[in-house]
């Protein structure tokens, strides 16, 4: 009786561990930005989230701009993760510190570009929205910089394009009509104080699962 007993306190002990070490497992999964996720990115030192919108810029290349605004509500600041054109990344798999991904726009299907034009406020590099149903070119790539391994949801980034090497950046110059008060997006050459970004609200997909709410769309 005694070995049985034994072995019956044995056996939930291991369970326990193993159900322990699947929810760490678990848990750990939800820590990161992933591959088809979609989510609001804010810029850390203005306190702006990235935006865009059906509405072309007046100067450079015309395209649909992108901008920086302070409301958290705003169904025009969804961005959705996604892979190279050639290589796309696996749905709900972490991504990783130096990837390259695009950024594909919720409401327009255009992805977050930047190309040899100058913004028009700052005089840095313009960046737009380009392409057609989520599909644009080779400007739509950005590198996530990062610490670790993995894109952490909590952690502040920067985003380097691949083709230009420029950083996505906001330095507060805000726009008249008729997107009075929002804030331009441009591209810097150095990383600085100015182009750190977390991402925020969202639907955030797990491997082999069904989206994980942050917060409400």
């Amino acid at each position: 009786m005694e070995i049985v007993k034994a072995v019956h306190v044995f056996m939930k002990s291991l369970l326990f561990l193993l159900l322990w070490s699947n929810c760490e497992g678990r848990e750990s999964e939800f820590n990161y930005v992933t591959c088809g996720s979609l989510v609001k990115l804010l810029n850390t030192r203005h306190n702006v989230r990235l935006h865009s919108h059906d509405v072309k810029y007046g100067s450079g290349s015309g395209q649909q701009s992108v901008t920086g605004v302070e409301s958290a509500d705003d169904a025009n600041s969804y961005w959705q993760i996604r892979g190279k054109t050639d290589r796309p990344c696996q749905r709900g798999m972490a991504i990783k510190c130096g990837q390259a991904i695009r950024f594909t726009h919720m409401k327009t299907g255009r992805n977050l570009h930047t190309h040899h034009f100058s913004s028009p406020l700052s005089n840095n590099q313009e960046v737009s929205a380009f392409g057609e149903n989520g599909e644009g070119d080779n400007l739509d790539l950005w590198a996530v910089q990062c610490d670790g391994s993995y894109w952490e949801r909590d952690e502040a980034v920067r985003f380097k394009h691949v083709g230009t090497d420029v950083f996505l950046s906001v330095t507060g110059e805000q726009y008249g009509h008729p997107i009075r008060g929002q804030r331009e997006v441009h591209g810097m050459s150095s990383p600085n104080q100015h182009n750190w970004w977390r991402s925020m609200e969202g639907v955030f997909i797990l491997p082999s699962q069904e989206p994980l709410r942050h917060d409400e769309l």
